[in-house]
């Protein structure tokens, strides 16, 4: 059975995302377990479109940078200027002092901007001239990244990768998809149809409930037992980190949320672990010459490692 509210959620998003329901409900459990998602495609899918509709359907604050060269450390946490006629200094909040900060294309951007997310993305704070601030709360981050060697981008360091909760690809519609975006103009044409559901409070609420659902040690060995499996894998040079294994947890308790269940099953670690591991993982040079890529190794790993048994 379907949580009410979440599935209102993606019934909204659909409005303007068609045919990608499955990317819309990893968004979605990334969104309630707290994380922030990666969106890796080409230009033109509709990434930036399913970000602004769950900024919309949800009802929180949003702002958007688009990465560039050009784009400064301090336009993203802010600066401090001075006032005259105050005759101090006051903080300018930066684009991050929102619910859902969508970044354009981070890969286009300097390692020195790309590296003024990291706090605010592990910690929930700013720091500008000594003085440390809170972002909202609720605090999401959805990045898109266009594909490795495309014009102008630059592959980002495995520090930050790591904080992302999840990465995803949308990909191409298909034939009768793309015939449904093209009839009904969709993108920012039909964003005005998308209505809110909830609050940032209800979101912030939700948030708090999924962390409360309750997780079987022997569903925690599963989970370590698979974040074990990519250590080791011979086609692997860098596996999941603990942060990793953190993940994948805060993801399967999301999904069992969704599914109106106040516990985790091994079925939902399962289905969440491709998207929280595949930016985590570093392909060997040999993974390289036999053509493996992070997918197919995931694939294998999840088919290796038993699921366990519920308990009789």
């Amino acid at each position: 059975m379907e949580n009410k509210k979440t599935e209102e959620i993606m019934r909204e998003v659909r409005k303007v995302i068609f045919g990608k329901d499955e990317c819309i409900r990893q968004v979605m459990t990334a969104i309630l377990a707290g994380g922030h998602i990666l969106i890796e495609d080409i230009p033109g899918v509709g990434k930036t479109s399913m970000a602004l509709a769950f900024a919309r359907a949800m009802n929180l604050t949003q702002n958007r940078v688009q990465f560039t060269p050009d784009v400064l450390p301090s336009d993203i946490v802010g600066f401090s200027m001075f006032i005259k006629e105050k005759e101090a200094f006051v903080y300018q909040p930066g684009a991050v002092m929102c619910n859902l900060f969508l970044a354009d294309e981070i890969n286009r951007t300097s390692a020195k901007t790309q590296s003024a997310l990291l706090e605010v993305m592990e910690e929930g704070t700013v720091t500008v001239d000594g003085v440390t601030r809170n972002v909202p709360d609720p605090f999401i981050v959805i990045a898109t990244e266009n594909p490795i060697g495309s014009a102008g981008t630059q592959r980002l360091p495995e520090s930050q990768l790591d904080r992302f909760m999840i990465c995803i690809e949308m990909g191409y519609p298909d034939i009768q998809d793309e015939v449904q975006i093209l009839m009904k103009q969709s993108g920012f044409g039909a964003m005005k149809d998308v209505k809110a559901v909830i609050t940032a409070d209800d979101l912030a609420r939700m948030q708090r409930e999924v962390s409360e659902i309750f997780v079987h040690e022997t569903v925690c060995r599963y989970i370590v037992d698979l974040v074990n499996a990519t250590r080791s894998h011979e086609l692997v040079s860098l596996g999941l980190s603990t942060r990793g294994a953190i993940a994948v947890t805060r993801m399967a308790k999301a999904s069992a949320y969704m599914q109106d269940r106040t516990f985790v099953l091994p079925q939902d670690v399962a289905e969440v672990f491709p998207a929280a591991a595949v930016h985590r993982l570093k392909c060997s040079a040999r993974a390289k010459l036999s053509q493996g890529d992070q997918k197919q190794i995931i694939g294998e790993i999840l088919k290796s490692v038993r699921q366990p048994r519920p308990e009789r």
